[in-house]
């Protein structure tokens, strides 16, 4: 639990439970100049939030980092690199969830249907086992008007000089 909600349940249990102070401090675990102090700088604290909220809503991409170097270097304030990120962890901006960029695709164009015998091959890798182990390759060559098969190669390895001359 907060201080600051222990020193609010304090200040409540002394105004309308007709408890003594010290008695509400010990309660609550907080020391008796805690119950007392009064905050100078909350008005600031309005002021940095203002600013925070701006500037995240028009800068997405920037962090605490960019937006207090930006309060401190551009616009002239003075404060405290710690109470600024305080306050921005105060508001959530912290959390805020960066939306996935999509990469754009373009449509692809439709497959055209080859129109007469030759005009359009396919040509495919298959590999298969043997039952002693070893591992073969087979290399086809296929019209696809046809739907022939052209040529084939296997082997134990195929080499790209073998494959140029199938």
């Amino acid at each position: 639990m907060k201080p600051s909600l222990r020193r609010e349940m304090a200040l409540h249990a002394v105004a309308n439970k007709a408890v003594s102070i010290r008695l509400a401090c010990s309660a609550f675990m907080i020391s008796e100049t805690c119950y007392r102090y009064k905050s100078v700088l909350n008005d600031d604290n309005a002021l940095i939030a203002e600013l925070l909220v701006d500037l995240a809503e028009d800068q997405t991409d920037w962090g605490v980092g960019q937006c207090f170097f930006y309060l401190r270097n551009v616009k002239g304030y003075t404060w405290n690199h710690k109470r600024v990120y305080r306050i921005y962890c105060e508001l959530a901006l912290n959390l805020r969830i960066r939306p996935r960029r999509r990469l754009k695709r373009n449509v692809p164009e439709p497959l055209k249907e080859p129109t007469k015998q030759n005009q359009v091959w396919s040509m495919d890798f298959m590999h298969d086992q043997l039952i002693d182990g070893r591992h073969y390759r087979l290399f086809n060559v296929i019209d696809d008007f046809k739907r022939e098969g052209l040529a084939m190669e296997a082997g134990f390895s195929l080499p790209t000089l073998r494959v140029i001359r199938a």
